[in-house]
């Protein structure tokens, strides 16, 4: 039995059409135009095919978190602008000036310093509370500095701030708005680009919507919060079945024999591994319950702990052949689900995605 050599062993199929699906949703919900970030090579999905599929939606740019990220996003042949979104700092100066890129600046040293080298356009970072980069919105001594700096910044194009808990409390975002606010009626005048929403603080309607928005995880179908109806499934994560093996009662299975068969069971070995992104919490449980993956129309448990190459199944009716096609995520289990007994979130599952998955396109 041969198998072509992109699904001989395990492998990504990613719907196109789902994900400009799910844009749409987007745009339609906030009213503004897109700034999609594909950091990440989008979300584990490929940046450069994600922003052709993207730009038929016209975003005004897409959004990367590193300079060798917009690099290589602007070799794919995306002529749109590109916003780096990590803080401009002394080493990616001269590559965003020389290719062009959009520089987010949340320093008033490192404001003074690019308006004394370039007339080109940038984005202020105000930090509303997540503490994580951006002119926090109560240093008023940084603010006051940042204000007369920009008062001669032919360049300053934009101005942002980021949620950090739209998906769960909107009484938070309300909050951080008000401050972003405050900070944006003290600058020296209200640049052309003002953007705060993610995707759940997008799918809450025009409220926080500005002039961008910049939506993620629930472009690549993952939830955002309580949105209803959800994103359409855009990725699915598939394994061939390598070996099937009959498991007698109290045999062990893995390394460091973590599990034991309870009763003769079928144990079938896919080719898919922590190498390629199946993460090593297969012990890991939420509410008694394993991790599953789809086999055959129904969920079959992983069993044992995951090894760098191949990850085991109990199949309790000896239902398997090799060469039957596993689906981690994106079918019967979705890739919410996965993340949730895995005890972690959609974006991690997607973006540990290993280089060595073909990705196929539809």
């Amino acid at each position: 039995m041969t198998f072509p050599p992109d699904t001989a062993r395990a492998w990504v199929d990613i719907d196109l059409g789902a994900l400009v699906a799910n844009a749409r949703t987007l745009a339609e919900a906030c009213g503004t135009r897109l700034l999609p970030m594909v950091k990440a090579n989008g979300y584990g999905l490929g940046a450069a095919q994600v922003a052709s599929a993207l730009d038929a939606l016209d975003p005004w740019g897409f959004g990367v978190a590193t300079v060798e990220e917009a690099v290589a996003l602007r070799a794919s042949g995306v002529s749109r602008p590109i916003l780096v979104v990590s803080p401009l700092s002394p080493e990616s100066f001269e590559p965003v000036l020389e290719h062009g890129f959009r520089p987010a600046i949340g320093d008033p040293a490192m404001l003074q310093s690019w308006i004394a080298r370039s007339a080109g356009p940038f984005h202020l970072e105000i930090d509303s509370g997540m503490a994580r980069a951006g002119i926090p919105w109560d240093d008023e001594a940084a603010l006051r500095e940042s204000a007369r700096a920009l008062a001669s910044a032919p360049g300053w194009e934009g101005v942002f701030t980021h949620f950090h808990s739209a998906e769960s409390d909107p009484g938070s975002v309300a909050t951080q708005w008000r401050r972003f606010q405050s900070v944006l009626a003290a600058l020296p005048r209200r640049p052309s680009l003002v953007h705060a929403a993610n995707s759940a603080a997008a799918l809450c309607g025009s409220a926080y919507a500005a002039d961008l928005a910049r939506p993620g995880i629930f472009l690549y179908g993952g939830k955002a919060g309580n949105s209803v109806p959800g994103p359409r499934p855009v990725a699915a994560l598939r394994a061939r079945v390598l070996a099937v093996r009959s498991v007698a009662t109290g045999e062990s299975v893995s390394y460091g024999a973590t599990w034991r068969a309870p009763r003769p069971t079928t144990v079938a070995t896919l080719g898919i591994g922590y190498a390629d992104g199946l993460l090593r919490a297969a012990e890991w449980k939420d509410d008694g319950l394993p991790r599953q993956v789809e086999l055959r129309g129904r969920p079959v448990p992983l069993v044992g702990r995951v090894t760098m190459d191949m990850s085991m199944v109990a199949v309790d009716d000896g239902q398997v052949a090799v060469g039957d096609v596993a689906t981690v995520f994106g079918g019967i289990v979705s890739l919410d689900e996965q993340a949730r007994r895995s005890g972690t979130i959609s974006y991690e599952l997607l973006t540990a995605l290993g280089n060595r998955l073909p990705r196929r396109y539809r």
